[in-house]
């Protein structure tokens, strides 16, 4: 019964990392579906030009997901073009690394707590302070505020060698999806996480053509990168399928990292 769906026309939406890549992709269908966008992007030119393209309903905030004042603005800047009620955490950033490294010495901290920090905290950072706002929305008539959608990795699940540091802050995007799930269900604002596999962002489709070949061979099916327009049908499928809440939805044409 399509009556239930989550109806974005005439709302406002933030995205993180909604420069480039996967974020960008979400961006389009967002304005696309007739909502006002903010790019949330510490990539400001970047984040601008694309706010330009796309017109009018679509403003660039510049900003650190880990910056109370900064994430606020960008939440501000959202309500200010309609009902906040959709929200893509895309942004994300990974470091190689073993725990011990080959020469001998130990992982890194710093960058360690940088990944951590980033994807974990930033994440967090952005869905307590943008819930908030969704709560005081106007229910629809089924109850329902907002969505939000985290982006985690398979490495979250089957990190690599070398990946204990992504692995483990995508894991812990991975382990708030519930709890938020949980606290946020008398508001009436669901939460889901999607965890990709090998997606060909343009920095994957800069890498070699013979590395990129190599990470493609152990993917099943589709035999190729997703594309991050699939990135953000699954994120419209989000959006307008209120019963998809808590969860965690891989999207690898069924990889499973092997240990290297």
């Amino acid at each position: 019964n399509g009556s239930y769906q989550m109806n974005l026309n005439g709302r406002s939406t933030l995205v993180t990392g909604g420069a480039g890549g996967l974020g960008e992709a979400v961006v389009r269908l967002f304005a696309a579906a007739g909502a006002s966008v903010v790019i949330f992007d510490a990539a400001a030119d970047r984040a601008r030009r694309l706010a330009d393209e796309l017109g009018d309903t679509v403003l660039a905030v510049a900003g650190d997901v880990l910056s109370e004042t900064s994430v606020g603005e960008a939440v501000e800047v959202a309500t200010g073009l309609g009902e906040l009620s959709a929200v893509a955490i895309v942004h994300g950033a990974g470091v190689a690394g073993r725990t011990v490294n080959r020469d001998g010495t130990p992982h890194d901290l710093d960058l360690f707590q940088r990944t951590i920090n980033l994807n974990i905290v930033g994440t967090f950072n952005v869905v307590r302070l943008a819930a908030v706002v969704m709560a005081g929305n106007e229910p629809d008539e089924h109850g329902q505020r907002g969505v939000f959608i985290n982006t985690a990795s398979i490495a979250g699940l089957e990190g690599q060698t070398g990946q204990v540091a992504y692995g483990s802050a995508k894991a812990g995007i991975i382990g708030m999806t519930l709890p938020v799930a949980r606290d946020l269900s008398p508001m009436g604002i669901r939460i889901n996480t999607i965890a990709p596999g090998t997606m060909g962002t343009p920095l994957m489709r800069s890498m070699p053509e013979e590395m990129q070949e190599k990470l493609v061979s152990t993917i099943p099916f589709p035999r190729r990168m997703g594309e991050p327009d699939e990135f953000a049908a699954l994120v419209g499928h989000i959006v307008e399928n209120p019963y998809l809440n808590g969860e965690v939805i891989r999207l690898d044409g069924a990889l499973r990292f092997p240990p290297k």
